[in-house]
């Protein structure tokens, strides 16, 4: 009788180990710098019809034929202007609305891509529906095509890490226009590791994001 009892509360045992193991949630980490802007000042809200997130991922060699590219939609968003500058804005994505747009025009395969990249592979977006991005610091370039570096906190699966861009920033008549370098992401910091057969084409560390905000004064 007792080694019965012993066999059945062996496995019960490792059972009890996996329900918990699976039912913890992953770490999230934040590495973000501190936010030294300010809300004051004008706030403009984010025209989410004409602001995204462009994106695009490698295979093999950083090459425009071994490629996949499209967009992120925001969800919300907002920015301040004080004494006609630029000083704070925070910008959400809706994750759920990744999309390829190179696979636009073949159904199949681009439902299977968006499937893939919103999957526990890549970005888990039934557990993380949004990322993010937040300006901690806006300073004007000394140099170069872009008036504006701007330093933030971009947030992805949980995982919080400092982000510069550089960034043309327009105001004018109500509207702000903001549009940043593109800037090479290695999507392993943020838990997107993921790697294809390597008869499929190794998958590049680096995905390539520029964001294009437009905010419209709140009256």
């Amino acid at each position: 009788m007792k080694r019965i009892l012993f066999s059945l509360a062996i496995p019960a045992f490792f059972t009890s180990l996996v329900i918990v193991s699976c039912s913890k949630e992953k770490p999230v980490i934040s590495e973000g710098n501190e936010v030294t802007t300010t809300k004051d000042g004008a706030k403009f809200v984010l025209d989410t019809l004409n602001s995204n997130v462009e994106w695009k991922g490698y295979k093999i060699f950083k090459s425009e034929n071994t490629s996949h590219f499209g967009t992120i939609k925001f969800e919300s968003g907002d920015v301040t202007v004080k004494d006609g500058k630029l000083e704070s804005g925070k910008f959400v994505a809706d994750m759920a609305s990744l999309t390829s747009e190179d696979l636009k025009d073949k159904k199949e395969d681009l439902e299977k891509l968006n499937g893939h990249l919103k999957s526990v592979d890549f970005f888990e977006v039934e557990k993380f529906p949004t990322a993010s991005y937040e300006i901690t610091k806006v300073s004007p370039a000394a140099e170069g095509d872009y008036n504006t570096v701007l330093d933030g906190n971009l947030t992805v699966k949980g995982i919080t890490k400092p982000t510069q861009f550089k960034a043309n920033v327009a105001i004018n008549e109500g509207v702000v226009s903001i549009s940043t370098e593109p800037k090479d992401i290695m999507r392993e910091e943020f838990g997107v590791k993921f790697q294809s057969p390597a008869a499929n084409g190794v998958i590049k560390n680096e995905v390539t994001l520029q964001i294009r905000v437009k905010a419209l004064e709140k009256k």
